[in-house]
């Protein structure tokens, strides 16, 4: 612990846990109902008024509590990914569970089965995130090191990429490939607690294992023979991290679809304020993934609000500028 606080700032947590709550009441409060804060509140926390019950509790809480999710999932993925890659490029999409999730919900959407059950969808995502895993540890073996791992995740997302294009290529039925377009651009409208409940589990347990592989990260910075030596065994690290960001991306994109540059971005934001230390980026990631994807759920309902504009499109415009300027300040820096 020691550490810890020595290279994290003591106000970083607290921080971002004020941001967090900050959004997400802004996030109860924005939508097409225009609920004051007072009915709000009554609405949540008295159960009156039946119409802004049904619009708090049914609508926009399910769908806060999931941006929350959401984002702490992705955040942590990244930071997991690039502390065992030692590569500030990784993401989570690396090793090609978001696409074999994906995937299953194309699949899904394709044949009927999410019009007739309400669980089809995101359960046929989280079987393609399963498959993936089992595909990757299959490919890279139980000893594999990180970059047979990145090329059978290359490997695993190429192929669930060309499958995906496939099932809208041969689609017969143009509203059903607009709808798998659309599930693709990822959002949160729309979702119940059904979701919260089907993703909060998982996700959950995809973050505790990759909080407990804090202490091996922290030994892999000096490198997999320095990290061995130092009692960390790799077969097991490398199985946790694998299944953490499984379940956590698997069960993120199972209920939300496509969402990128949280887990890329995010983990680059913080790295300066935290330090050098994988571990404590963990965490922090998980807190300002949350953050970034509340705030950017928050512009969907505020740009263009009777557009449906999505959620994976507005991420990816304040991804990606943000991601081009950290480029260009590291190629200033290393000259």
């Amino acid at each position: 612990m020691s550490g810890l606080r020595a290279t994290t700032p003591r106000w970083l947590a607290p921080g971002l846990g004020a941001l967090i709550a900050a959004l997400f009441v802004a996030s109860l409060l924005v939508g097409p109902a225009g609920l004051g804060l007072t009915e709000t509140a009554r609405a949540l926390l008295l159960g009156q008024g039946e119409a802004a019950v049904l619009v708090m509790r049914e609508i926009r809480l399910p769908r806060a509590l999931l941006a929350v999710l959401v984002g702490a999932a992705l955040g942590m993925a990244g930071a997991a990914m690039q502390g065992y890659l030692r590569n500030p490029l990784a993401e989570p999409g690396l090793i090609g569970v978001s696409g074999a999730a994906a995937l299953g919900a194309v699949v899904s959407l394709q044949t009927g089965l999410a019009a007739a059950h309400a669980l089809a969808l995101p359960g046929a995502a989280l079987a393609g995130a399963l498959g993936a895993v089992a595909l990757i540890l299959a490919l890279a073996g139980p000893r594999g090191g990180s970059l047979t791992l990145i090329l059978a995740g290359i490997a695993v997302s190429a192929l669930a990429g060309a499958l995906t294009a496939l099932v809208l290529n041969l689609s017969p039925n143009p509203f059903a490939a607009t709808e798998i377009v659309f599930w693709t651009m990822g959002s949160l409208a729309d979702r119940s607690f059904t979701h919260v409940w089907l993703a909060a589990p998982l996700i959950g347990l995809g973050c505790a294992l990759m909080l407990s592989l804090g202490r091996g990260l922290d030994a892999l910075t000096l490198g997999e023979d320095a990290a061995a030596a130092l009692g960390v065994e790799m077969t097991r690290l490398r199985l946790g991290l694998i299944l953490g960001v499984a379940l956590a991306v698997g069960a993120a994109t199972a209920v939300a679809g496509a969402i990128g540059f949280v887990g890329l971005v995010v983990p680059h934001l913080l790295r300066r304020i935290v330090g050098a230390r994988p571990a404590p980026l963990l965490w922090a990631s998980a807190m300002g993934g949350a953050v970034l994807v509340l705030a950017a759920d928050i512009a969907v309902r505020l740009i263009l609000p009777q557009s449906d504009l999505k959620l994976g499109v507005v991420m990816a415009l304040i991804g990606a500028p943000i991601f081009l300027h950290l480029i260009y300040r590291m190629r200033g820096e290393m000259r």
